[in-house]
């Protein structure tokens, strides 16, 4: 069975082809990230605009690098939410239409499930049950897996998400858009020890997340510093080495409370080196991440999603199309044997 799939939820136009016998087929991947680094961060209508311009050509090129035409499909997926809804709504408005035009499935797809599912895509892939560690743009989620569409939310970012924080706390030290790939640049010129940063919400129980804390904390020590380039680079040492070792310990606390030996790590925040280093070291744990390319938003991961939720026979929605800008994985369908 080959799936196309089409991700248009934010600033990044993915398109891919997933085949369940062959594996990933092809896809193709175009990044808003120049047009919005002028506003310093995304533009809602522009990005819709542009995903309609930048989507059926990218499908093209898709199909034209597998050797298949439109025919050749047996499915189409589309990320239905959550996210920016005009540009959700140009993924949706296209998978529909295609698969009304060719007479086959349309599967609307959770984006966070498709992170969730993307490091299956791996040649070793994880084996259900798994905890899940979902760090993707606004959220910041802790999920006991049992299964494709069997999802237990364990923990959740309360106030601002970790990558949220990272984003936001590299704006206030001028380092641009996008902010957090560049603080974990600027990290690595910092000095060991310069500052101390709390490690919020590991003082009590329970698996829920606050970052929102740590960014304000972050600005104070900016206030408070003589401003050099190396205040800066300590800062952003100091708060990554915070994030992360939260992180680590809300991990190690959710495995422990679902039993589980395996970890799975997934969204843009996935790609931090320190963050891996870190829980590579956790003791009698595997762990298990995207590749690189796919950690950010893209389109392989809807594909297979979608592969994955058409073999489990999960009911598909009415023929008409709607997004969410929320929706949480507590709320997907499950499988009809569930």
């Amino acid at each position: 069975m080959r799936v196309l799939g089409i991700e248009s939820s934010c600033d990044e136009t993915g398109i891919a082809l997933y085949d369940t016998e062959k594996g990933l087929l092809a896809h193709a991947l175009f990044s808003q990230i120049e047009m919005h680094a002028e506003y310093g961060g995304v533009v809602p209508e522009l990005a819709s605009r542009d995903h309609i311009q930048k989507t059926l050509p990218l499908m093209q090129q898709v199909l034209d690098e597998a050797g298949l035409q439109r025919k050749d499909i047996d499915a189409v997926a589309y990320t239905a939410g959550p996210g920016l809804v005009g540009a959700l709504l140009v993924g949706a408005a296209i998978g529909r239409s295609l698969a009304w035009a060719l007479n086959i499935p349309a599967l609307p797809i959770n984006h966070m499930e498709g992170h969730l599912l993307s490091p299956l895509l791996e040649a070793n892939p994880p084996a259900f049950p798994f905890v899940s560690l979902l760090i993707s743009g606004g959220h910041t989620l802790l999920v006991d897996v049992k299964g494709v569409g069997e999802y237990e939310l364990m923990g959740e970012s309360i106030d601002d998400a970790v990558g949220e924080a990272f984003d936001k706390t590299a704006k206030m030290l001028g380092l641009g858009y996008p902010g957090g790939p560049a603080l974990a640049a600027l990290a690595e010129k910092g000095q060991e020890g310069a500052h101390i940063f709390p490690r919020p919400m590991t003082n009590r129980p329970g698996l829920d997340f606050s970052f929102s804390g740590l960014k304000t904390f972050a600005l104070n020590t900016w206030h408070n510093s003589d401003q050099s380039e190396q205040a800066k680079a300590d800062i952003a040492l100091a708060f990554q080495t915070a994030a992360v070792e939260t992180l680590v310990i809300k991990c190690r606390r959710a495995l422990k409370q679902s039993g589980h030996k395996r970890l799975v790590v997934a969204g843009g925040v996935s790609a931090n080196k320190s963050l891996r280093t870190a829980l590579d070291a956790l003791p009698k744990v595997q762990v298990y991440y995207p590749q690189l390319q796919f950690c950010s938003d893209n389109g392989a991961m809807i594909a297979f999603a979608g592969a994955m939720r058409h073999q489990a026979m999960i009911a598909e929605t009415e023929a008409t199309f709607n997004v969410r800008s929320r929706w949480p994985l507590d709320e997907l369908t499950p499988p009809a044997s569930a």
